[in-house]
């Protein structure tokens, strides 16, 4: 199942499709009794999707074949055992694809010609995600975050490594009783790989990152003018051979905190807003900012829900789940809205946001 949207992967989720494209998404649980039902309600959902394929005209026998067994194979590669909040398969003439969120999504089947994506995009947003590179002397490992946790990746060709051969920290000079690996040249040489190396995965997926290891080699990476210009630091050895325990445990404090930054300086960036009348707070008054590219700044409360339908004219009102031309996931709507003119889009612990229920945004103009 995937689970990283890198830009170059939205835009291809993006192109248009030969029709019809079929997304079907399904809530899905973490945890007993809960799960029970996932699987029922999984495969509910993709028969769902095979019904609207047979009932509708414009799709030819073969394609129709076609669609049917992409959706049959995306279901054998659920695994139901790991499942997170939500789950999203992606269904057209000879391809197909399976999305695990860590964000629910409503329950619904659409047939296109481009996928749906927006709640892909509002999941990613809402977990944060991370970079974590845990450097020593002789070991490289990147580790992928987000949703309080870790998991070491293999993204560009990580991790890297120096046979024993090219490094034995036995024979390295000695400085007073220490031995001066990181002014080794091979040490040099071998970080210098690992920093252009983070360089290009960060260009390819761009998310913050956070250097471990020993402050020497911190340092080392500091004097490159690299990747550990725009990181931050956490000085702490010992961790490139993992495991993803000790790195979580290393690193989360560190997360923490820069979180707790981030809500302080959108709180404060809201109040000033209020204050010079470039402020919207409330699904419809934002969906309707950010429909106009107006919006800057979003911030939604991380587990901020609502269902509406229109008004009969430009606004929205509350509405109930499955009532007919309900919108069930706004709110991600709007967070793709909003990412897709350039805002930038924070999440925030619910309640952070008090009157402004529960989504609010600062505006451009």
């Amino acid at each position: 199942m995937e689970h990283d949207l890198s830009p170059t992967t939205l835009a291809e989720l993006r192109r248009t499709r030969p029709y019809p494209a079929v997304s079907v998404l399904t809530p899905t649980h973490r945890r007993e009794p809960e799960n029970a039902q996932d699987p029922v309600r999984l495969r509910n959902a993709v028969a769902e999707a095979k019904r609207q394929l047979e009932a509708d005209p414009a799709i030819t026998r073969d394609r129709r074949a076609d669609v049917a067994q992409q959706l049959d194979q995306a279901l054998l590669e659920v695994d139901l055992a790991h499942t997170e909040d939500g789950l999203v398969i992606f269904a057209a003439p000879g391809e197909h694809q399976v999305w695990s969120l860590a964000r629910t999504v409503p329950e619904r089947v659409v047939l296109s010609d481009t996928f749906l994506t927006r709640n892909l995009v509002s999941a990613q947003a809402a977990e944060r995600p991370f970079w974590v590179l845990a450097v020593s002397a002789d070991r490289v490992t990147l580790w992928s975050g987000g949703n309080g946790r870790v998991t070491e990746d293999r993204t560009g060709g990580f991790p890297l490594a120096r046979s024993r051969e090219n490094f034995d920290p036995e024979r390295q000079p000695q400085i007073g009783d220490m031995p001066s690996t990181f002014r080794d040249e091979g040490t040099r040489h071998f970080l210098r790989e690992a920093d252009a190396a983070m360089s290009a995965v960060l260009r390819e997926h761009p998310r913050p990152l956070y250097i471990t290891g020993e402050q020497a080699a911190l340092s080392l990476l500091d004097e490159f003018g690299g990747v550990g210009k725009e990181a931050v630091q956490v000085p702490h050895g010992g961790l490139a051979q993992g495991p993803h325990t000790a790195v979580w445990q290393a690193i989360q404090p560190v997360i923490a905190a820069e979180q707790r930054k981030v809500a302080d300086a959108v709180s404060r960036e809201l109040v000033a807003a209020r204050g010079r009348k470039a402020f919207a707070a409330g699904v419809d008054e934002v969906w309707q900012n950010a429909s106009d590219g107006r919006i800057r700044l979003l911030a939604v409360e991380e587990n901020y829900r609502v269902t509406v339908r229109s008004d009969g004219g430009d606004h929205l009102v509350p509405a109930e789940s499955g009532e007919p031309g309900s919108h069930e996931d706004i709110v991600d709507e709007i967070v793709e809205r909003c990412l897709d003119t350039g805002a930038e889009v924070r999440f925030v612990p619910d309640g952070a946001l008090g009157d402004a229920q529960g989504i609010a945004g600062v505006l451009r103009y």
